[in-house]
């Protein structure tokens, strides 16, 4: 039950983040990067430190593939 409550709040939290129309585009792959790296974590491994952890680097992944 807790896994699925995590990758739900995660698809919350990325269905958000992508809502916000003047972000710019490094904003806008930071968000969706820790988005998807969120659900990554909690869907591959569990837990709210895999889904954490999973949104950090997907956040850097993001923020740094946008130049």
């Amino acid at each position: 039950m807790v896994r699925v409550l995590t990758i739900l709040l995660a698809g919350a939290t990325l269905l958000s983040a992508t809502g916000c129309a003047d972000m710019t585009a490094r904003q806008r792959n930071t968000a969706i990067g820790a988005g998807v790296g969120g659900l990554a974590g909690a869907a591959l491994i569990g837990g709210p430190g895999a889904t954490l952890g999973g949104a950090a680097l997907g956040g850097l992944v993001g923020n740094v593939s946008t130049r």
